[in-house]
């Protein structure tokens, strides 16, 4: 499944986008959000040097229709907060794409890390689009499990010869051993963990060439 980050720009109208740019020390690290029929609920950890100045414009924005400091210390507060204007919120939801939280917001740009399919993700570019959010693709890999690389019995042995320290520096464990330790031949167990590594290091230079 392809692993995307991307980092939005967000629109000028929009309160979030405003005060993170006027205050460009601020970060907004946003921990949940939840998007409703006319309203979005966001918790957000805000940090900033100018923290009480920021809060009070938050305040004083007519699209945040409510704000609670839920607790503050020095130059950071969590804050939740209702807004009519969850624009953000808008395209994951008609995109049917999962936000992985938290997200860094900072100078009117986010940064989000998203797991999908590639026909979400391109409903998500095209929702992104069609509520005028400008974005751009700063990495994408194709990400795939451990279980998807190899077969069970494989990642069982693997996972046999880490714990008895096979691959340890120096060995603490021969090949020999770790056959006798998983009870099968000598010659299955190193024709196994061969087809094992030989997966997993295909898989991890995949990986690093798509970065």
């Amino acid at each position: 499944m392809p692993h995307a980050e991307l980092t939005l720009t967000i629109p000028d109208e929009i309160w979030i986008g405003d005060i993170s740019r006027a205050y460009d020390d601020a970060t907004f690290r946003i921990l949940s959000a939840l998007p409703g029929e006319d309203s979005g609920v966001g918790l957000a950890e805000i940090t900033s040097d100018d923290l009480p100045a920021v809060l009070r414009d938050i305040e004083n924005r007519e699209s945040v229709t409510t704000i609670e400091i839920l607790s503050h210390r020095d130059d950071s507060a969590l804050v939740q907060f209702e807004t009519s204007m969850p624009l953000l919120l808008f395209p994951v939801q008609g995109s049917g794409v999962p936000l992985e939280m938290p997200f860094t917001l900072s100078n009117g740009e986010a940064v989000w890390e998203i797991s999908a399919p590639q026909e979400r993700l391109s409903e998500l570019g095209e929702q992104l689009e069609e509520f005028g959010i400008a974005f751009s693709v700063d990495r994408i890999q194709q990400h795939l499990e451990t279980e998807q690389v190899l077969t069970e019995s494989q990642l069982e042995l693997v996972q046999e010869a880490i714990d008895a320290g096979y691959y340890d520096t120096p060995r603490e464990c021969s090949l020999t051993e770790l056959a006798d330790r998983v009870g099968i031949a000598k010659s299955t167990c190193s024709e196994t963990l061969h087809r094992a590594e030989e997966q997993i290091l295909k898989q991890f230079v995949s990986d690093h060439q798509a970065r």
